[in-house]
């Protein structure tokens, strides 16, 4: 079986509100990516078969793409794409630090309302890995959590300014 990162983190703030964090454009320039890093947006149509684009560029570094395929979505409760780093125009590229991550991520988000809080539940996989893919996401565990852990403490800020 591929490898599967599964983490959660709770939000004080209404399902409605962070869902909405997640899919307007407005709200997420300004708490997505990694702190400091310059944030772009070049394409954003939340639907299924929508495709969000954007560009990251930390202060001293290049500029990276990320092109996020949208396949379901269950207003206020569910989000489901494959993420990918691509270049400017949108096609499929290795990423910058790793010939061997996986070339497509399956990310599944999954929202939960208790007691006015929000329960972010967030599984991520390879799609269709090669055994080096899957091996060097596999080892990539804490890295990935750390910086789904500093996204998220972005949010919280973002959230506690616009509730």
């Amino acid at each position: 079986m591929s490898a599967q990162i599964k983490l959660t983190h709770t939000f004080e703030a209404p399902r409605e509100l962070v869902f909405q964090a997640f899919t307007k454009s407005e709200h997420l320039q300004n708490w997505w990516g990694p702190k400091g890093w310059a944030f772009e947006v070049l394409q954003a149509d939340f639907r299924p078969g929508g495709v969000f684009h954007y560009s990251q560029k930390p202060e001293d570094g290049n500029k990276m793409w990320v092109k996020f395929e949208y396949s379901e979505i269950v207003e206020s409760e569910k989000i489901v794409y494959t993420s990918y780093f691509s270049d400017a125009e949108g096609n499929k590229v290795r990423a910058p630090f790793d010939e061997n991550w996986p070339m497509g991520t399956l990310t599944t988000l999954t929202f939960t309302e208790s007691e006015g809080k929000t329960i972010l539940t967030v599984v991520l996989a390879p799609v269709s890995p090669t055994e080096a893919e899957d091996k060097i996401f596999r080892e990539s565990k804490d890295m990935v959590k750390e910086g789904f852990s500093g996204t998220f403490d972005q949010l919280a800020e973002y959230l506690l300014k616009i509730s």
